[in-house]
């Protein structure tokens, strides 16, 4: 590529030795740089030229770094920028990525950081602006957004529906998918969160990289500084090789964090430093490392009242609220009931070979009619076992197990739903069973599979939202022939 089509970069600081260093810096990696030392002379090289990056110090002599962000906003440039914040400067961080920064670095900058974050905000860049020099583009293989359109496009439509609800989160993930603002997505148990976080993936410019899913509840609190940020040989008892944590893990992609109100207040500290300062120490290491990972979080709790009730950190829930996706219950988007169904009984039908069956207007009726507390999951296992008791052809509600058309039709003699989820304990049989034992054994079955699924089958953290030992969940899950995947085991021990 020749110098003429290299990417061009405004490098803006009022302290001239760092600005120097800036400019050397990206000037090696084959770049065409130009220098400003306040607001006043970047606007002036802005009127000049058109930039594909601008990148800039957060306090100049002039004013701050963010009211030239607002500038790009107000005057629909299509630079990306990047700030640079003082060491520790949290506020400023979040300030200048809710102002619309691409990305943040602290001082005193990496410049192995520096040089990694330039790189990746040109990646992302729209395809109209130059293209960074061969030594970035080799980095992060091709671009993105050339080879990304098909699987971004597939990851929204993972997200089924076009309700006003589900509409508003898939433009706002098409919208903040292309920066490194971290985000928040808050929604019920069985409402899809993960597939947000992975639509964000696909549809940044992070595709090409890792996306790791951590369920932050299913970790032993003992085990999680190591599953987090990795360890050394020898740093403790067993310890007989290095290995990376889930930061390591997905380095130049995405960390999803589910459940991240379930964490500790002792870790929640550490993930702040990680997350603030963009590095992490391995478990008997000397050494930092960076972190250069996007960070996506998932909770079904209130987050805001945590902190005020003091179990979550302030600081962190900014820090992770950069950005918040609100993800509607299933009562809230009921017109999507049709073709929810159908997507999910294709997904059935593709899994256990059988061709795809239609759901009957008296079960969709029905199903309108439930309160459907356990979201998308509850739905997906209601099919599940309307599919394995059906004969063929539409599926009516006498393919439902009876104990589940019991709940159908109590619900929907309830009259609306209500706004909050209803307890299983909460729940009576509409008749009384004729097998009690049988009856009793379905409801517990019910309760365990949930448990298991929501913690990804870890029957540990499965036995701890249930408040019984780990033994006693084993005896059940053998008692009640529940089929628990392989790698469950390993994820136990």
């Amino acid at each position: 590529m020749s110098a003429d089509a290299a990417a061009r970069i405004l490098v803006i600081d009022d302290e001239p030795d760092l600005r120097t260093l800036y400019e050397l810096t990206l000037l090696r990696e084959g770049y065409r740089v130009d220098a400003a030392g306040t607001l006043g002379e970047a606007r002036t090289a802005m009127a000049a030229h058109r930039f594909e990056l601008v990148i800039t110090d957060m306090r100049l002599p002039d004013g701050l770094g963010l009211s030239l962000l607002q500038w790009l906003s107000e005057q629909r440039r299509g630079e990306r920028s990047i700030v640079i914040t003082a060491y520790g400067s949290a506020e400023n961080a979040v300030d200048s990525l809710k102002a619309g920064a691409f990305d943040y670095l602290t001082k005193p900058v990496d410049l192995k950081q520096f040089r990694a974050v330039v790189a990746s905000a040109l990646q992302g860049a729209p395809s109209a602006m130059r293209q960074p020099p061969p030594s970035a583009v080799a980095a992060h293989v091709a671009s993105p957004r050339a080879l990304g359109v098909d699987s971004a496009a597939q990851a929204l439509a993972n997200l089924v529906g076009e309700s006003p609800g589900i509409r508003a989160v898939k433009d706002r993930v098409s919208k903040v998918a292309g920066t490194m603002a971290p985000v928040l997505v808050r929604g019920e148990s069985g409402t899809g969160k993960e597939l947000v976080a992975r639509a964000l993936h696909a549809c940044s410019h992070r595709h090409l990289g890792p996306f790791v899913a951590v369920n932050c509840g299913a970790i032993p609190e003992a085990l999680l500084e190591a599953e987090f940020f990795g360890a050394r040989k020898g740093a403790y008892t067993g310890s007989t090789q290095d290995r990376d944590g889930y930061f390591q893990a997905a380095r130049g992609g995405t960390l999803f964090l589910d459940e991240i109100g379930d964490l500790p207040l002792s870790m929640q500290a550490k993930l702040l430093r990680a997350v603030q300062e963009r590095r992490v120490r391995a478990i008997g290491s000397t050494q930092e490392e960076s972190a250069d990972v996007r960070i996506v979080s998932a909770t079904h709790r209130d987050l805001a009242a945590d902190v005020q009730a003091g179990r979550f950190r302030q600081d962190l829930y900014y820090r992770l609220n950069v950005i918040e996706v609100l993800l509607p219950a299933l009562r809230q988007r009921r017109e999507d009931l049709p073709v929810l169904c159908q997507a999910l009984l294709q997904r059935i039908a593709s899994e256990s070979g059988l061709p795809t069956p239609a759901p009957s207007a008296s079960l969709l009726d029905q199903l309108g009619r439930h309160s459907l507390p356990g979201n998308v999951r509850e739905l997906e296992n209601l099919l599940y076992r309307a599919v394995a008791l059906s004969s063929g052809g539409l599926l009516e509600l006498d393919s439902v197990s009876p104990q589940a058309a019991a709940e159908l039709d109590l619900h929907a003699s309830e009259g609306p739903a209500d706004p909050a989820p209803r307890s299983d304990e909460a729940r009576e049989p509409a008749t009384i069973p004729t097998d009690l034992q049988a009856y009793l054994d379905a409801q517990e079955r019910d309760i365990l599979v949930r448990a298991l699924q929501e913690t990804g089958f870890n029957r540990t953290a499965a036995a701890q939202r249930l408040g019984m030992s780990l033994r006693q969940i084993r005896y059940r899950i053998d008692r009640l022939h529940i089929v628990v995947p392989g790698e469950a085991d390993a994820a136990d021990d």
